[in-house]
């Protein structure tokens, strides 16, 4: 007999946001297994299944349980928050398969945090995105804060898992600090406690203002890039759509000059080609923060009288 083990993302706990794959599954199991708070989620609708439960920071040893009851022939649903392949047990499972061979593995999809929560703001994600976990038990704290830099000077919106617990209460305020380095304060963010739960709250704010609130771990935090605004108690970052200008502006100017034209420009949804002299110029218009590469072109050179007029006409065309 072939074993076959479910591995489950559950999405935030309520039925209601569990897809119909994740039910189905669950139904066809005999044993479900996982972490004591999870498997309380779930209610009563599967108490007459054989139930299995593992406190936390026993993870292997729940995922091992998971191979043990399926060689006894059993079909086996190991429940995990989310999704079981984005900061879940999806990976452990595949790493300790070559121990038991035979065993079919099978993913089901959940709802991950950074979607739940993302529709809870409105539409923070709606560009470009990564997903930052600002635990350290599993990743060296350096690390995290390599990624937490990259993401900024890449523009990325980003969500944070795992902003606080009870032995990390500032982790929150030491990512805000890192990307306060590249970022400007008054970058809109947001955060959700309790997605799909009891007690969900969110509230919005400026980076600045993220830095000095208290989260739990049960809180998701939202970035959001150059592009992000706070309408309400609301964030959405477009995805381009009606960015499309039928203006440009043409700016031939010192740096400083130039620098201060093409944030306003920008800010009114103009393209703006930028004439540097000098390739310092240009890589001092880079290095601003409010620099938008998407909004704004820099051209690096001297021009003489004509080449001005056949820049300008290639433009304006």
């Amino acid at each position: 007999m072939e074993n076959k083990i479910y591995i489950i993302g559950m999405g935030p706990g309520r039925e209601d946001m569990m897809t119909n794959e994740a039910i189905y599954a669950l139904e066809m199991a005999d044993v479900i297994i996982g972490y004591t708070t999870y498997v309380r989620l779930l209610g009563e609708r599967f108490a007459d299944k054989e139930i299995c439960s593992t406190p936390m920071k026993q993870e292997v040893e729940r995922c091992r349980l998971c191979y043990e009851e399926a060689a006894k022939g059993k079909k086996v649903a190991l429940i995990c928050s989310g999704d079981a392949g984005i900061y879940g047990l999806a990976s452990l499972m595949y790493e300790l398969q070559k121990e038991y061979p035979g065993t079919e593995l099978e993913v089901i999809a959940g709802v991950t945090a950074a979607v739940s929560g993302a529709a809870v703001l409105g539409a923070p994600l709606n560009h470009d995105f990564c997903v930052i976990s600002l635990s350290d038990l599993l990743t060296p704290w350096e690390t995290i804060e390599k990624r937490l830099t990259a993401a900024a000077a890449g523009d990325f919106a980003i969500a944070l898992y795992n902003p606080s617990s009870h032995k990390r209460k500032d982790y929150l305020k030491k990512a805000c600090d890192i990307l306060l380095a590249l970022i400007e304060p008054e970058r809109p963010c947001g955060y959700v406690e309790n997605i799909g739960r009891d007690g969900t709250a969110h509230e919005t704010c400026t980076l600045a203002e993220l830095r000095d609130r208290q989260v739990n771990m049960f809180t998701t935090v939202f970035i959001g890039n150059k592009s992000t605004v706070r309408m309400g108690e609301k964030m959405v970052t477009p995805r381009g759509y009606n960015n499309k200008s039928e203006k440009s502006i043409i700016i031939f100017a010192g740096t400083t000059e130039g620098r201060h034209l093409a944030d306003y420009a920008s800010g009114l949804n103009i393209d703006t080609h930028i004439f540097v002299a000098t390739e310092y110029g240009e890589m001092i218009l880079k290095d601003d923060k409010s620099f938008d590469g998407n909004k704004c072109i820099i051209h690096t050179g001297r021009l003489d009288e004509a080449e001005i007029k056949e820049e300008i006409e290639k433009i304006v065309a």
